[in-house]
């Protein structure tokens, strides 16, 4: 067999649209997260919030099923299946026994008793009220911290908005806003425009 029989084999394989949903193994919740590929394709998909999957595969292709904590299934498509195929998919739980482990702050219960007997109740709690939680240290870290997302998201937003109004429409003339002026009334009130040392 050649090459090109090989890939007019491949390429007459029909597609099919496969669909439906996945429970856990007493069937009474869906299972969300989980993934559906197809290896040797490199496509897949997971099961939406109400385990709902929807994925297009071809005739034969072996479908695998995963997700932490459960048992991997694997379906093959059919050939020559006349329609669209939809399942439902039930996950049986993949039990792993481990030993029972005990963990204890001392090597033994006798001394763990010991050490709560010993311990001094009537000494006063040092507490440093001008460690990291001070108002000065977290100023500082407020002002070297980075932005986050939102602000990110946000500065992005008004780049994309000054883009548009550039291409479209006239900018806007900011002297005549209220809502500008309000803004810079207030950062002359908070000093943000005073040279800083």
């Amino acid at each position: 067999m050649g090459k090109q029989e090989v890939f007019a084999q491949d390429k007459e394989r029909k597609v099919i649209q496969l669909s439906g949903i996945i429970l856990n193994a007493d069937s009474t919740d869906a299972v969300p997260g989980v993934n559906i590929y197809v290896p040797k394709k490199g496509r897949g998909t997971t099961s939406g919030r109400y385990g709902y999957f929807s994925m297009p595969v071809l005739e034969g292709d072996s479908v695998v099923f995963s997700f932490i904590g459960l048992k991997r299934q694997t379906f093959k498509v059919p050939d020559n299946t006349t329609g669209d195929i939809s399942l439902i998919v039930t996950m049986q739980l993949d039990e792993i026994a481990l030993s029972e482990i005990e963990v204890m702050p001392f090597p033994s219960e006798e001394e763990l008793k010991r050490q709560l007997l010993a311990m001094n109740y009537e000494a006063p709690m040092a507490i440093d009220t001008r460690g990291n939680l001070s108002p000065e240290t977290l100023l500082r870290y407020a002002e070297a911290m980075p932005a986050s997302g939102n602000e990110n998201w946000r500065y992005f937003q008004q780049g994309r908005v000054m883009q548009i109004q550039d291409r479209y429409g006239p900018r806007p003339f900011t002297l005549l806003d209220p809502f500008a002026w309000s803004r810079f009334i207030q950062s002359i009130k908070r000093g943000d425009l005073k040279k800083k040392d």
